[in-house]
């Protein structure tokens, strides 16, 4: 065991205890501190932003990607976005203590089972400083104590948040290791959070697929794992041309370097004529560059817009960029059928007017969110209306799309009886 080894273990302790305290709080002592916390950041912006722009200037010299730099940036206006996202969850019912089903067995006893916080939660992610904020309240709203570690890129920025939510939620009689930074720099530090199992309940991942590869594969703490936004939409050949130009371009070029912004598109040769002209032109206003097949060669040069010849790395790439792959498809069984191939199945989009195409969508597409004439950019907790989200879950166990509080629980059940004890195998007396 390494010193630095140590250093984990013992924050880890630390955040044990304070989790023990965390999960006796009602509603109005965390959503006490959660306002303490957001009226903080909100009072050292001017500390907060000084430090981030340190990691930027770093990020910069670097030659960080403009994505990379554009999720690392804390303005003004983004830190109060990430503060009203605290008061935003302080909103939020208190998942803690709620019985998801409660019954009375035969013989008088009564069991009920309650979500209960996890208990220590580690994030592990990469150059997004608003994580650091929102992981923090979501995790303390539900009773958790949370461990972060972001990555070095951000390291000036995330001591200062966590420096101002400490002091915060301690002034208001919370305890201060109930949000803690993971000490170290280097990529051990990642190694001996993911193999503190028995001190730390779960990790969750956020980043690149390199990143959350990694820890699902060799980490010894139960992982839920965050999805790689490859995200597709399909325009259908019964879709409103205006609406699904609209929905495209939204889903691509609103902002590229977040994992809800759709990485290709396919659009039904029936609908091909009416719609390409219009959609390339408003996706070359936005200066996208189509990596696009055979079939749409054609009307990709007839544009101007500027094109590629896709790849198969082109389908599976989350570019973080005004890039898009694009083809035309024969049917929807050829469009689910290429999604099916393709996806990271975090979201797809159909934009369709008929409800038996749309059904048939739904049913077939395996991913963690599907948008029906909608864009993909809503794959969002807060645009869930979670407050905020820790993460958006590709998996299928425990949590799916969007994690928000309830996400961050677990259950217990709670049996009551009155001096009842167990008889024979199959008999249960009192």
């Amino acid at each position: 065991m390494t010193e630095n080894t140590n250093a984990v273990i013992e924050v880890a302790k630390k955040a044990r205890i304070a989790s023990y305290e965390l999960a006796q709080l009602n509603r109005d002592a965390k959503d006490k501190a959660l306002l303490a916390m957001a009226d903080a950041l909100v009072a050292n912006i001017e500390k907060i932003t000084a430090a981030n722009q340190i990691d930027v200037e770093n990020a910069k010299k670097s030659g960080t990607e403009a994505a990379i730099i554009d999720r690392l940036t804390l303005n003004l206006e983004r830190v109060k976005e990430v503060a009203q996202g605290l008061l935003d969850i302080a909103k939020l019912p208190d998942p803690i203590g709620e019985v998801i089903r409660g019954w009375v067995q035969p013989n008088g006893l009564e069991i009920e089972q309650k979500r209960v916080p996890m208990g220590v939660i580690g994030m592990i992610y990469e150059a997004r400083p608003n994580v650091t904020v929102d992981a923090a309240g979501l995790c303390l709203k539900s009773g958790n104590a949370v461990l972060l570690r972001g990555s070095t890129s951000a390291k000036n920025t995330n001591e200062a948040l966590i420096t101002v939510m400490r002091d915060a939620i301690a002034k208001v009689g919370i305890p201060a290791d109930s949000i803690q930074i993971v000490p170290g720099d280097t990529h051990d530090s990642v190694k001996d959070l993911m193999s503190a199992r028995g001190f730390v309940d779960l990790l969750i991942p956020r980043g690149g697929a390199s990143l959350i590869n990694s820890i699902v594969n060799d980490s010894l703490v139960p992982v839920i794992e965050t999805g790689v936004g490859n995200c597709h939409v399909y325009i259908d050949e019964e879709a409103d041309i205006d609406m699904a130009v609209s929905i495209l371009v939204n889903s691509k070029a609103s902002r590229v370097s977040v994992c809800n912004a759709a990485e290709t598109f396919l659009v039904h040769e029936k609908i091909a004529e009416k719609f390409l002209p219009k959609a390339l032109a408003a996706l070359k206003d936005q200066k996208v560059t189509i990596h696009g097949d055979s079939k749409i060669k054609p009307y990709c040069e007839k544009s101007a817009i500027n094109f590629a010849p896709v790849t198969d790395h082109d389908w599976e790439a989350e570019y973080y960029s005004l890039d898009i792959a694009a083809g035309i498809v024969s049917s929807m069984d050829e469009a689910i059928a290429h999604i099916r191939k393709w996806s990271s199945n975090h979201t797809e989009a159909i934009v369709s007017d008929s409800m038996k195409n749309i059904d048939k969508f739904i049913a077939q597409i395996d991913s963690a969110a599907v948008m029906v004439n909608a864009s993909t950019r809503f794959t969002d907790g807060g645009e869930f209306g979670f407050g905020a989200e820790i993460g958006i879950s590709n998996q299928k166990l425990h949590a799916r799309g969007p994690m928000g509080l309830v996400e961050m629980t677990s259950t217990k059940y709670v049996v009551k009886g009155k001096g009842h004890i167990r008889g024979k195998i199959g008999e249960i007396t009192k």
